[in-house]
Parts: structure tokens; sequence; C-alpha cells
């Protein structure tokens, strides 16, 4: 049995990884402790994490929300679990949350080359938008 729960700040070790081993880590600036700690600060419920009977966390998904904007980041289900349904619970859990804080559309961001992560986006309803471009300037 997996559950699903809001992280707090002692799963960030476990998170970080977590996200090392199954998430998309291209072209990504590293993720800090501090960064993660900060997201669970201000928006306690905006990470969900799965979490084993014993306590291993297995899965995550942010799904941010700006009170304009729904955005989801870091879905990573670990190799272990994978094709269990896992990712899409987190999912299902995320837009159930955006759509209650009033989500009207919601965004999802993974690299061109995540073959799995682009057929869980698709059979989930997910259109790719090829005439939008996403641009990054890292701060800090």
């Amino acid at each position: 049995m997996i559950e699903l729960r809001p992280a707090v700040v002692a799963d960030v070790p476990s998170l970080l990884e977590l996200w090392e081993v199954a998430a998309e880590n291209d072209s990504r600036p590293t993720d800090s402790a501090v960064k993660v700690e900060t997201l669970i600060a201000r928006d306690p419920e905006a990470c969900t994490v799965a979490v084993t009977e014993e306590g291993r966390i297995v899965g995550s998904l942010i799904s941010g929300w700006d009170g304009w904007r729904a955005h989801l980041y870091r879905l990573a289900v670990h190799p272990d679990v994978r094709r269990q349904g896992l990712a899409r619970r987190l999912l299902a859990h995320a837009e159930t949350r955006l759509v209650a804080l009033g989500a009207g559309r919601i965004d999802a961001m993974v690299l061109e080359g995540n073959d799995l992560g682009q057929s869980l986006w698709k059979s989930s309803g997910y259109e790719s938008q090829p005439e939008w471009r996403r641009w990054v300037r890292p701060v800090g």
C-alpha cells in the first residue's frame, strides 16, 4: 500500500534522492534542500509524496498554484514501483487540488526526450503546445 500525503521538511533528503534516481534532471539546475524547504513552508500542500508502508518515498509531484495559473513539476516515480499506476494517482491528486483552488487550466513541464513521461501526459488528456517555447534565466 502506498499512501499519498503532503511532503514535510523531514522528507527533503529523501525527495532529493528520489529526484536524482527517477526524475528528469537534464537541463535543470540542481535542486537544493533550502529551496524545497522554502516551497514546503510557502505552500505545505504543494508537494505530494507517495510513501510505502515502510516509510520510503517512491513518488512525488509538485502542484504549483499562483492564484492564476496551475503548474505541475517534478512528477517522479522510483523505477522499482513504475507501471503500477502511481504516476496517475499522483496526477489525479494534484489535479483535484488545483481545481479546488480555482484552476481552469493546468500545465506540465516535460522534457522532449522523456518518452515515458510524454506517454503519461498524452494518455491523461494533456496536449503539447508546439507554438510555445519556454524561456529560462537562472538566478542565484
